[in-house]
Parts: structure tokens; C-alpha cells; sequence
């Protein structure tokens, strides 16, 4: 039986390898599509959104530096609104490098309970909290994934 930790990291593991494997074979377009109306929710969105996140929680909060938001500078939710094709493929790159960056970051942190070196508005959280709200937000999103892909292609499952 795995541990808290095992636990918390095989879970959030498993939502970060999924993202890939539901936008495996899709081409700029397809990713950049915005199928379900009036939603402007599109697979390449949710991808960067999620990079964001990653990008967040692993680099300013866990690790403690200090980095702009990914895709926001001039829009809070440029992550879902500022797409093209022109950039998809390497958003969708960009995905993998920031889980691999966030993947060293957490391994840095011993104690699942110790305060981490960055804060969350103002507030202490450990690795503990960051990866169950990771974990909540992967499974949040892929539904959505799962209803584009759908919507997109016809496929579903993984």
C-alpha cells in the first residue's frame, strides 16, 4: 500500500499523462477549435490553462520564484483566450516541459506539511494542499477535455 505522498503523486501522475493521450493526434486546427457553444472552451485552452497552473503552483508558490503568469499578460484568461494555430504544437510542448519542471520543484520539498517558500495571496500552503488542489483541478478539466475531444472528433476514452 503507497503512502500519503505516493498516493497524492500517482494521482496527479495519472491526470498529467491523460492531457496528453486526449489530444494525442490532433492537429493546430482541431486543437484550436471551439466546439461546444456558446463556450469558448477549446482543447489547446484547457492545455495552456493547465500549463499555467503547473507553471504557478510548481515555480512561484513550491519553489518560491518569482515568474509572470504564463499566456496572461495582457488578459487574466488569455491561457483560454489568446490561442492560434500558429503556436499550438508548441503550447502543447510547453505542457510537458512545465510538468517536468514542476516534477524536480516537488521533489525538492522533503515534508508534505512544511510551508512552502512561495505563498498563495498572501498565504502559507505546503505540498500537501497544492497537490490536492492540483489533482482537483486536472479532474475538473479533463472533463472538459473529454467533452471537446468528443465534440472535436467523435473520440472518446483515452
Amino acid at each position: 500500500m503507497a503512502d500519503e505522498r505516493e498516493s497524492l503523486e500517482s494521482w496527479l501522475e495519472l491526470y498529467r499523462t491523460t492531457l496528453p493521450l486526449k489530444i494525442a493526434g490532433l492537429t493546430a486546427e482541431q486543437l484550436c477549435e471551439r466546439p461546444v457553444s456558446p463556450s469558448t472552451l477549446s482543447l489547446l485552452g484547457v492545455t495552456r490553462h493547465l500549463t499555467k497552473v503547473e507553471h504557478y503552483w510548481f515555480t512561484s508558490v513550491v519553489a518560491g520564484i518569482e515568474a509572470p503568469a504564463l499566456y496572461c499578460e495582457h488578459d487574466p484568461d488569455g491561457d483560454f483566450n489568446n490561442i492560434g494555430t500558429e503556436h499550438a504544437l508548441a503550447d502543447v510542448a510547453r505542457f510537458h516541459e512545465e510538468v517536468a519542471g514542476a516534477r524536480d520543484r516537488a521533489r525538492a520539498v522533503s515534508d508534505l506539511s512544511a510551508p512552502l517558500l512561495g505563498r498563495r495571496r498572501g498565504q502559507e500552503v505546503n505540498l500537501r494542499w497544492v497537490y490536492v488542489h492540483m489533482i482537483e483541478e486536472y479532474a475538473r478539466h479533463l472533463g472538459h477535455v473529454d467533452l471537446l475531444r468528443e465534440a472535436v472528433d467523435g473520440t472518446t476514452g483515452y
